[in-house]
């Protein structure tokens, strides 16, 4: 890093958002300072702190007690850095019970870590390069914000300077990099920060960039107040980081969701952060019991089902509302499924699902703290009662309703309010509400939040939809009814036509026809094997109606291999053709499931449907919705909507529209207001003015070179800060190409596209870089390149090959140049420290500090490219002979490490002999102790360290390092002793 770019890093950057917190009420300490607070380098909590935090939170807490309490937060048992972060975040929330005598007997008390009801009773500290230390090396964070000691937010401040693609993605690689090197330090971690000033999101353990957000709305204030022109990282810590709000956050809007054999955390995005606060301010603050209710419109695909969940944790934790009924209704019973599986998932307490109309009423008259999931079709009136009983009184009972535009004016919404005529009634809807649709507002009241399709998509949270047509001779629209049908039936008179028309000529029976559903099934065939199934995404099909789904999944048997299911309701009358695709719940539901995985673990491509999942259906893996079917309105954007939601590689959905429903979304423009659905659905084309830049963006690396040059090529990209900038030009460029590939219209760019990869892919080889490869670029321009550099004798994303090994020296003999030579040692060897530093870290270390000061002086021009290279032998040498040295000394190759790390750590033992005793009683303790499965078993470790302790002592180990120095040795084991 240059000093220009420290600079910016430093003062543009760091120092800002240090002062933002100042002015909150933060106290600011510098790392270094704290360490005279801290046990050993590798100490994460500031336990003194903590320990004063506790007590005064918690005045009864006997010393017994504190011991046990700060013990349990310091030492977390767990599996894994999620298991760990999970417990932690519970006992963070929830409290830690523990026994103790007040005066009546011993009994369970609660434990608070941090008064989440009163902010200033806690100790607000933001502390800047904090170091932490262990056998795998120092890492030191830009910001840490500790809650009462304890590291609950780290922030990576990266330059301004750095190409504005990078900088986010920067940080973040950096803080996965920190998760990986300093596990404890993320135990505790709630909300992580990746910032230039520029731009700034936030994220949590394990998120990739992908899944970082920016916090656009800084609510309860608005952008102006903060002033003229804030930048984005102004707008984020005026939203995240006032002292309430922050706790807030991490109370309320954290929740661990398990998905598809993973625990993924997850915190609110700023609309759902903003949307639950609005709604619970309006809750306490109205007028009067009716005006409390209102509805919350966020667009399909922007997590409307957690926003409900986090309103219902808020509601239970004010204590004004008395742990309130809550129930949520929905029209479907797959919805019903999916949000109260929503709710188990996210820990929420025992949400019970009616089971039936009587089940439904015994569970609103349970009173308190109940939790209700049902459909509104179990609030029938019974036949023989005389109305709809009252079933409670109590306002304190809040009712959200899901897709509250569908259902809510019927007979079943009159009889749910008759139950519960004091509750509060709160409106969720993907869709907006129309122009003219005053009974939402008059049901609900006026809009608590709003959450456009537009700000969905430039957000992330969704990826945009694009429109196809296709086909156009076979769409049914408009006039073409009467010419399909006279073409049909030319040879008979027009008195017959007309009879025969009136009789049995309906659209749906056009549409249906085998004939023309055969062309679009061969059409749907090429352009899912084209588009589609190179990225490994999957289709829904949409038929007009239940006769020609079983068509289309009878055409698709017989014309295809791919996978297909059809999803209809069953009618009584049915034909046996028909009754084949009758489907139990449990058989439905299996299907879905298989939809929803990858292609790898299920290969069933296609759904097709009629009205069954046309809303309420997430399965992100599907990109890809072929149209035949007229849709309006709220059904016509929830249905394109199954395309947007985000999944891996995934960049854009998209609508193949063989009925031409684009006139409907016209019409839709005009019944709902046009800025709540711009950019619903967009042309294909509207991807090639972006490629063209993206294009030209990663081409200006190579202005001034021939394409031939390729060792010129491969030079640009040598400094690590270049190659970061054109491997993020690269996969913007790639990523275009792959959502306008096969069209024609790609093709002024392919020649390109093949050349960039394989500069880029002899780059990869020649700086050992693991990033850059192509597997997350699209699988279509991933053939591409790859078939490219096989036609150019390029091997195709070969592993490095190991300096160590005789191969090694035939590669180097392939440079060309003294400088080309140079370059494939000098990332050979930082590749070999790289992977090997955790083995040997006193050697790796020293290695890697000669290294920076030897390309230091070939910089500043103190050595020559030849003198360059007899060092480079040199060093290649010495790692070659580590075994034969480690020989030499009477050790084995797990010994020497060891040897090595004590005679650096106890540098005043001149007696070698007595370091190779010590050395060799050490490691045969620890082999005598490491059982099978040792590193997992805290009892095995507690007994090694205490040995590995007693001999350090007995050599008259310093105090001041002797837990540093038993650490370093207990982290060695654990690589060379498994």
């Amino acid at each position: 890093m240059t000093l220009t770019r420290d600079w910016n890093e430093k003062t543009l950057v760091e120092d800002r958002f240090i002062n933002q917190l100042k002015q909150m009420g933060y106290e600011h300490i510098h790392g270094p300072s704290l360490d005279s607070e801290r046990e050993t380098q590798g100490a994460v909590v500031l336990k003194d702190r903590l320990i004063k935090a506790i007590q005064k939170i918690n005045p009864w807490i006997s010393d017994n007690n504190l011991n046990k309490i700060i013990r349990s937060v310091t030492h977390i048992h767990a599996m894994s850095l999620m298991e760990a972060n999970q417990l932690f975040h519970e006992n963070l929330i929830n409290m830690i019970s523990i026994q103790q005598d007040l005066g009546k007997g011993k009994k369970n008390q609660t434990v608070k870590l941090i008064d989440f009801e009163c902010p200033e009773n806690n100790e607000f500290l933001v502390v800047d390069q904090f170091s932490i230390s262990n056998a795998r090396g120092t890492i030191r964070p830009d910001l840490i914000v500790f809650i009462n000691g304890l590291p609950l937010v780290v922030i990576e401040c990266k330059s301004p300077t750095l190409s504005p693609d990078e900088q986010i993605g920067q940080g973040v690689k950096q803080l996965l990099r920190y998760q990986d090197q300093c596990e404890p330090l993320f135990h505790y971690n709630q909300i992580l920060i990746a910032t230039s000033n520029d731009r700034a999101k936030a994220g949590t353990i394990g998120a990739r960039v992908q899944h970082y957000g920016e916090w656009k709305d800084p609510y309860p204030r608005t952008v102006a107040e903060i002033g003229d022109n804030p930048s984005t990282q102004d707008v984020l810590v005026t939203g995240i980081f006032p002292k309430e709000n922050l706790l807030d956050l991490i109370r309320n809007f954290i929740v661990y969701e398990p998905v598809e054999g993973r625990t993924i955390k997850k915190l609110a995005r700023y609309q759902q952060y903003r949307a639950v606060n609005k709604a619970i301010n309006r809750i306490l603050h109205a007028e009067n019991p009716h005006n409390r209710g209102g509805v919350v419109w966020h667009t399909q695909g922007s997590g409307k089902s957690l926003t409900m969940v986090f309103i219902a944790v808020k509601l239970r934790r004010i204590k004004g509302l008395k742990n309130p009924t809550i129930v949520v209704v929905t029209d479907r019973k797959d919805l019903d499924d999916q949000i109260a599986n929503t709710f188990r998932r996210c820990g929420f307490p025992n949400p019970q699902q009616a089971g039936s109309v009587a089940d439904l009423k015994k569970l609103l008259q349970q009173g308190s703290g109940t939790t209700v999931m049902t459909l509104v079709q179990k609030f029938q009136e019974d036949a023989e009662k005389n109305g709809y009983p009252v079933l409670t009184e109590s306002e304190n009972v809040f009712v959200m309703v899901d897709e509250s535009h569908r259902t809510q004016y019927s007979g079943l919404a009159m009889n749910m309010r008759t139950a519960m005529p004091n509750a509060c009634y709160l409106g969720f809807s993907g869709t907006p509400i129309d122009k003219k649709d005053k009974s939402t507002i008059r049901t609900f009241g006026t809009y608590i939040d709003k959450y456009t399709i537009e700000q969905a998509v430039q957000d992330g949270a969704t990826v945009p939809i694009f429109y196809e047509a296709r086909m156009v001779d076979l769409h049914v629209q408009g006039d073409s009814l009467d010419d399909l049908f006279n073409l049909k039936f030319r040879e008979y008179s027009e008195e017959d036509r007309e009879r025969i028309k009136k009789k049995y000529v309906t659209e749906q029976a056009l549409i249906s026809s085998p004939k023309r559903l055969k062309r679009i099934v061969l059409d749907m065939i090429e352009h899912y094997e084209t588009h589609i199934k190179p990225n490994g995404f999957k289709a829904q099909v949409v038929a007009v109606t239940r006769e020609a789904a079983v068509t289309y999944k009878e055409l698709f048997d017989e014309l295809t291999d791919y996978q297909s299911a059809v999803i209809i309701s069953g009618g009584h009358n049915d034909e046996e053709r028909m009754k084949k695709h009758h489907l139990s719940k449990d058989e439905e539901k299996k299907i879905i499931e298989r939809f929803k995985k990858p292609m790898n673990e299920d290969p069933l491509s296609f759904i097709i449907v009629c009205d069954k999942l046309l809303t309420g259906f997430d399965a992100p893996i599907e990109q890809v919705m072929y149209l035949d079917k007229p849709l309006k309105e709220h059904n016509l954007l929830q249905a394109i909507a199954r395309t947007n939601r985000t999944y891996d590689k995934k960049t854009y959905g998209l609508i193949v529209d063989y009925f031409g429903v684009s006139r409907f979304l016209e019409e839709a423009l005009g019944i709902f207001a046009s800025e709540d659905i711009q950019g619903a659905l967009q042309s294909v084309d509207s991807e090639i003015p972006r490629l063209q830049s993206r294009h030209r963006k990663a081409m200006r690396f190579f202005d001034y070179l021939r394409q031939d040059d390729l060792e010129g090529c491969i030079q640009v990209l040598e400094p690590e800060d270049v190659r970061n900038e054109f491997e993020t030009s690269f996969k913007k460029f790639a990523e275009s190409m792959d959502m306008i590939l096969p069209s024609p219209k790609a093709k002024p760019y392919l020649n390109d596209l093949k050349f960039l990869g394989k500069v880029r892919q002899l780059a990869k080889s020649r700086y050992r870089e693991d990033s850059m490869d192509i597997s997350d670029c699209g699988e279509k321009v991933k053939e591409l390149i790859e078939e490219y550099l096989f036609v150019s004798n390029i091997e195709v994303m070969h592993d490095p090959i190991d300096i160590l090994s005789n191969k090694f020296e035939q590669q180097l003999e392939k440079a060309t140049t003294p400088e080309a030579k140079a370059a494939e040692m000098e990332h050979a060897i930082k590749h070999e420290i790289k992977i090997k530093i955790e083995e040997n870290p006193v050697l790796y270390t020293s290695l890697r500090e000669r290294l920076e000061a030897l390309i230091q002086r070939r910089k500043d021009r103190q050595l020559t490219i030849e003198e360059l290279l007899e060092e480079y032998r040199e060093m290649v040498q010495e790692m070659r002979n580590t075994a034969q040295k480690s020989q030499e000394h009477g050790f084995t190759k797990e010994q020497y490490p060891f040897y090595q790390m004590l005679e650096q750590q106890l540098p005043d033992e001149e007696d070698k002999e007595a370091l190779k005793e010590l050395t060799h009683i050490i490691t045969e303790n620890i082999q005598d102790q490491a059982v099978l499965e040792w590193t997992e078993k805290e009892d095995v470790k507690r007994e090694m360290r205490k040995k590995i302790k007693r001999q350090l002592r007995a050599s008259k180990c310093p105090k001041d390092k002797l837990e540093g120095l038993t650490q370093q040795l207990m982290d060695l084991a654990e690589v060379h002793y498994k």
